[in-house]
């Protein structure tokens, strides 16, 4: 079983170590056309107009960014910076973000796959059609040993609502409809690990709100027709042809640089609701616990974490922080780093993949749960992982419709008032008027 994918990604696997060697390291980088690699995880030197995006959207918000490309985990955007109207100079959010890993075990327990270091996922940039960047932009990206790939869309796409408000006259109001229609800067790139193509998506609101999905598309393997009783599911004709089932584990890595520092902190927050005593109504309590050490998160129920600014406030005097929002999520046990769904580790230039990782002195652990170890957290990288098990079904055919995994990431107190407040509203900061 899986011979014909086993013996591709070994394949694969080679050939990326063996770009990356030629690059002078394991963490090769490729670079647009007209410019030269630059060293693995950091901000491009210059972010120039080849590594540049900026767009403007809904409200006067800009975002600025710059980007480079690492021949196995493909985009990786640098020096992440938010402006609302109204702020005199751009906000830092984050120094890097890229794709960590998309781990691919399947029910059988006979295939098991790391698709960002153990196939030829960063080569395998696709080019991208206009009709595939609609109202947008494609960059070219030189990926070594195929040359340019047109593979970088940035475009910007409506997300509908932005906000809404009717200031009713019956409690005082002017009558009033606020409303506004939101647009994000959309910013993707396609590539292919073995049958699926996998779309890594980051969107940026004009709210501050940043969200990262990845989409698996393209096919179904044809050689993972043979799944027994309760590990797969027919497909075709008949019930002969069972689909393997497997899971798409997926991992981003997060380098925060909000207010232009890395010197930021970690913040759990818990609620827990205690049931009513008599006629009374339900009452619930939330505690913060500061997250001071390398930590293995688990979700739960009104559960929540955030990373908040060592170096700036909004003008309301509160610290900047982004909160953490995963998206719905199966975790996955079967191997330690799948069975957290949230990791806070201590900068380490080279621990750069979830699993598998790639880059670290021999002996060095290779996966992200053994580097939470107790170490004090002065600059935390942020670890956010989503689970999808596949169960396949007809419709999977063909191609595959594309399914989304992702998280977002809310801005909290990063500025004093919504960046999309309308100006006759401007004066209520605070306890908004309760009318007459």
């Amino acid at each position: 079983m899986h011979v014909n994918r086993v013996s591709r990604a070994r394949k694969q696997a080679t050939m990326a170590l063996a770009v990356s060697a030629l690059l002078g390291g394991a963490l090769g980088l490729a670079a647009p056309a007209s410019a030269a690699p630059k060293a693995p995880d950091a901000p491009a030197a210059d972010c120039s107009d080849a590594y540049k995006i900026e767009q403007t959207v809904d409200g006067g918000t800009t975002w600025r960014m710059c980007w480079h490309y690492n021949t196995l985990s493909g985009l990786i955007l640098d020096k992440i910076s938010y402006q609302p109207k109204g702020e005199a100079k751009p906000i830092p959010v984050l120094t890097s973000a890229r794709l960590a890993q998309v781990h691919v075990p399947y029910d059988d327990g006979e295939a098991e796959y790391d698709d960002v270091t153990g196939t030829d996922f960063g080569q395998a940039l696709q080019n991208l059609s206009p009709g595939e960047c609609p109202g947008g932009t494609i960059k070219t990206v030189k990926v070594p040993h195929r040359g340019d790939v047109k593979g970088l869309c940035t475009t910007t796409r409506a997300r509908g609502h932005a906000y809404r408000l009717n200031d009713d006259e019956s409690t005082g109001g002017t009558g009033k409809v606020y409303t506004g229609q939101g647009k994000d800067l959309l910013v993707y790139t396609v590539n292919k690990a073995s049958w699926y193509e996998y779309i890594t998506e980051w969107r940026f609101s004009s709210d501050g709100t940043i969200t990262s999905n990845v989409g698996a598309t393209g096919s179904l393997s044809p050689y993972d027709y043979d799944g027994g009783d309760s590990r797969g599911w027919p497909i075709g004709k008949g019930d002969q042809a069972k689909a393997e089932s497997h899971a798409h584990n997926v991992f981003w890595r997060l380098n925060f640089g909000l207010d232009g520092s890395p010197k930021a902190k970690v913040e759990q927050y818990d609620s827990t609701v205690t049931p009513p005593t008599g006629q009374g109504s339900p009452t619930t309590k939330t505690t913060r616990t500061k997250v001071t050490k390398e930590l293995a998160g688990d979700r739960k129920d009104m559960r929540w974490w955030r990373v908040v600014s060592g170096a700036g406030k909004n003008k309301d005097g509160h610290p900047r922080s982004y909160e953490i929002v995963p998206g719905a999520s199966n975790k996955h046990a079967g191997r330690p780093f799948t069975k957290h769904d949230v990791y806070f580790t201590e900068y380490k230039k080279c621990e750069q993949y979830a699993s598998n990782n790639i880059g670290c002195p021999a002996g060095t652990p290779s996966s992200v749960d053994k580097w939470v170890n107790g170490q004090s957290l002065t600059h935390p990288i942020t670890w956010v992982h989503i689970g999808f098990h596949h169960i396949a079904r007809d419709e999977d055919q063909q191609p595959m419709p594309v399914h989304w995994q992702g998280f977002s990431l809310a801005a909290r107190d990063v500025t004093a008032m919504s960046p999309l407040t309308p100006q006759d509203l401007a004066g209520q900061n605070g306890q908004p008027p309760t009318g007459g």
